[in-house]
Formats: C-alpha cells, sequence, structure tokens
C-alpha cells in the first residue's frame, strides 16, 4: 500500500474518486468488524454549531454541502430491530451526556450508555460535511491505523484498540457518503450490525 504522503497526493489529484478507490481496495477488510430515499432536489445545508468531541479527538469536519439527503432526526429509528434487541436495557440519551437529539446545526446526536459509568458507551453524530474536508480527516485517521474501504456506495473508515485503564475494546467507525457523516464511538459497546442498520435507515436502498 502506498505511503501515507503518497496517499494524499493521490487524493487531492483531479482523478480523485477513481484513484481513492484504487487506493482503498488494496487496504480493504471484511466487511461489518465494527458496528426514506433521497429527495429529488437539492438544498444547501446550513453552517453548522460545533458540538463537543470525546478528549483527544479530532472534531470531524463540517459544513455547508449540497446533498439529496436529509438527516435523520430520530435516535430509536437509525437503528434495526435486531440492533436495538442487544441495546435493551441501555439508557439512550441521558441528560448527563448533554445535549443530544437534534441539535441547532441540524446534525443529530445520539449516546446510548450508562451515566457514571467508566465505560460501555456508544455515541453517534450525523452530520453534513463537505468532500474535501472529509477525505483530508480520512487520510489522517488512515496514518493512525484506521482501514478504509468503500461499502454501500460511501467511504468507510474504521479502528478498533484496547482501552488504556480497562479489559474493554474501544473503536470508532466513520462512514461518508452525499455530504453526510456518521461519526460512531464506542467503547465496551459494540452491537453486531450497528453501521449497517445506520446506513440504512438513511440510505435504504444502499444494502
Amino acid at each position: 500500500m502506498s505511503s501515507p504522503s503518497a496517499r494524499r497526493a493521490l487524493l487531492a489529484a483531479p482523478a480523485g474518486a477513481v484513484l481513492l478507490a484504487a487506493l482503498l481496495a488494496a487496504c480493504a477488510p471484511t466487511p461489518e468488524a465494527a458496528p426514506s430515499d433521497a429527495p429529488t432536489t437539492a438544498a444547501a445545508t446550513p453552517t453548522p454549531t460545533p458540538t463537543a468531541t470525546p478528549t483527544g479527538v479530532p472534531p470531524v469536519p463540517s459544513g455547508p454541502v449540497l446533498s439529496m439527503t436529509v438527516l435523520p432526526t430520530d435516535c430509536e429509528a437509525i437503528v434495526d430491530d435486531a440492533v436495538r434487541t442487544q441495546l435493551e436495557g441501555v439508557p439512550l440519551n441521558d441528560p448527563a451526556f448533554g445535549e443530544t437529539g437534534v441539535l441547532p446545526d441540524r446534525s443529530l446526536r445520539c449516546v446510548w450508555g450508562q451515566p457514571g459509568a467508566d465505560t460501555t458507551r456508544l455515541e453517534t453524530t450525523i452530520n453534513y460535511a463537505p468532500k474535501n474536508d472529509v477525505l483530508d480527516y480520512f487520510n489522517a485517521r488512515m496514518d493512525e491505523g484506521f482501514v478504509c474501504y468503500e461499502p454501500a456506495g460511501g467511504l468507510r473508515c474504521e479502528k478498533t484498540w484496547e482501552n488504556a485503564d480497562f479489559p474493554v475494546t474501544d473503536g470508532r467507525t466513520l462512514f461518508y457518503r452525499d455530504g453526510v457523516l456518521i461519526d460512531t464511538q464506542y467503547s465496551n459497546l459494540a452491537p453486531t450490525g450497528y453501521t449497517t442498520a445506520v446506513i440504512r435507515a438513511i440510505w435504504p436502498s444502499a444494502l
């Protein structure tokens, strides 16, 4: 696979989409290692309001785009019955986790977790983000060991690691398509099929 500097040069080239596909095909893993159709007219999205991110995690790109995709507005609706069963008993959007649900910039923040617990938490934020900013962000994540590939008409990057303080697995999965960025970060709570369910909820014909 190309060096990080070569990857950045490829993604900046005019034929970026084709070169990106060739680059990511060389490091594609087995999919799903971690956790209404589009409207007919495009609309510019508003300038987003910055949201808090966990300590040490670079904030995800966000900003106005032209997109055919409408952001979801219901945290319960972004998962299917199979995932919901795995999350049974885990509180959703407890006030202890701050502002959740639809935020002022129309992005959606959903947090499953026990307030006060050191681990066992799952957080997903869905927002609009410009493509070039996302590609730069994904390149930086690849430098950190994330693996990226192209499922469901989009671009997905993911990584898991051992928690520094507890004997549990943490991880992060990012998915980008049509100006929409899905960012899921978790600790000891990774329902099987979670990201696939979120993708299917936003783009029903994608999978």
